[in-house]
């Protein structure tokens, strides 16, 4: 079964990227919220979570890359295993309907 998207972008944006983040939340996101905003200096003062990967794949690309690099593992390796279970589900229901 393949699944074909209309367009590249009918997944829409993340909204995630858009959130303004808090600072006051712990000691590193006052530092990281700081940093990025001294950075970039946004217009309305909101540090967001898309600035902060902006600086981050700026000033330290390996680090997002270790995360994204893990994340696609991990997710591949779900949807093999979702595929399989799938694959399964319709062979029994399959041989259910030869039994019947």
């Amino acid at each position: 079964m393949n699944i074909k998207f209309e367009d590249e972008n009918e997944l829409g944006e993340n909204p995630t990227l858009k959130e303004k983040v808090d600072p006051k939340d712990s000691e590193m996101k006052e530092w990281l919220v700081g940093f990025v905003g001294e950075k970039i200096e946004p217009e309305d003062g909101n540090v967001t979570v898309e600035n902060i990967i902006e600086v981050m794949s700026d000033q330290f690309p390996e680090f997002l890359m270790a995360v994204a690099e893990e994340n696609w593992v991990r997710g591949y390796h779900q949807a093999l295993t979702d595929a399989q279970y799938g694959q399964e589900l319709a062979e029994n229901e399959e041989q259910q309907e030869e039994d019947d």
